[in-house]
């Protein structure tokens, strides 16, 4: 009878935001701003790279799997959330909490892995020059996104698999603006800290390790880059992953406020926040980062407007 009780929660009610109706439309049109602009800007960068004949680098195929990437995870939690300020909340299932956080964790892990080869790809183009075509060959490229997606797949399983071990008897109220492993932890009766340190275990392959990649190609970009004696080289060099070292700065620090910070002092308001920076407003700025600071995607730009006038 205590163990029916215990999974007899089978219904989640999302709170997100409670406040007067007015900063609820206000707060909805923003979020339908933005969302739009993040799917009208990542589906551009798409297109450019697969009909621009000068886009069609290892670089730019990395970029358009991160805009990929970058369209799906708004899309897994922005249109719950434009219902939550409609309703002032919003009920979702057990089932459906799951599948969102399938699809979260999925989106989360493949951006990791992307962001990784993409510095690594940054490393050899400025490290390794001469061998750069040998090494970022095509063939190579799609074997590491097609693994990069599959493995995203399995893992997201593995979570969630984990997550299932959470009980759940009452109350049934998220205060957060999806489902989210915290948020779920916080309103679960069972004990949390077997779950706790298998997913910390879980996330050394997917966020250690990538963070380390990381971090060692960034540290022989900028060794290589200061041995360059012209100042005009240096900058050229440096332009070149500036790009991708603001895009991956902004996703692992608001990733890491949320997850590995303590949580000490941190209200759940600011929670959110910080959950909406890598969730909602992260995806919007990185086109915006590789468009106007790079400058073969305004060419490609230009081209196709001259092209269609």
């Amino acid at each position: 009878m205590q163990e029916k009780n215990l999974t007899e929660v089978n219904k989640f009610f999302i709170s997100f935001f409670q406040g007067s109706q007015n900063l609820r439309v206000f707060m909805l049109f923003l979020l339908l701003v933005v969302y739009s602009i993040t799917i009208c800007g990542n589906l551009l960068i798409i297109t450019l790279v697969s009909t621009s004949k000068n886009l069609h680098t290892p670089m730019y195929f990395f970029i358009s799997q991160l805009s990929i990437s970058d369209i799906l995870l708004p899309t897994d939690i922005v249109p719950n959330m434009l219902l939550m300020l409609l309703n002032n909340g919003a009920t979702i299932t057990y089932i459906g909490c799951m599948a969102q956080l399938y699809f979260f964790c999925t989106t989360e892990s493949c951006e990791c892995l992307l962001l990784t080869v993409m510095s690594y790809d940054r490393y050899v183009a400025i490290c390794k020059p001469l061998h750069y075509v040998s090494i970022m060959t095509g063939t190579l490229c799609m074997k590491l996104i097609v693994t990069f997606w599959l493995l995203s797949f399995i893992v997201s399983i593995i979570y969630i698999k984990i997550v299932l071990g959470l009980k759940f008897c009452g109350p049934n109220i998220i205060d957060h603006f999806f489902c989210d492993l915290v948020p779920l932890q916080d309103i679960a009766c069972s004990d949390t800290f077997p779950i706790k340190l298998q997913i910390y275990l879980l996330s050394i392959p997917f966020v250690g390790v990538p963070n380390l990649i990381i971090i060692i190609s960034y540290v022989n970009i900028v060794r290589a880059i200061l041995q360059i004696p012209s100042n005009i080289s240096r900058q050229k060099a440096f332009s070149t992953c500036s790009s991708h070292l603001t895009v991956v700065s902004v996703f692992y620090m608001s990733l890491s406020s949320v997850y590995i910070l303590p949580k000490s002092g941190q209200t759940s308001d600011v929670n959110k926040i910080l959950s909406l920076l890598y969730t909602v407003f992260t995806p919007v700025i990185n086109p915006i980062i590789y468009s106007f600071r790079n400058k073969d995607i305004k060419k490609a730009v230009q081209e196709k407007i001259q092209k269609y006038l």
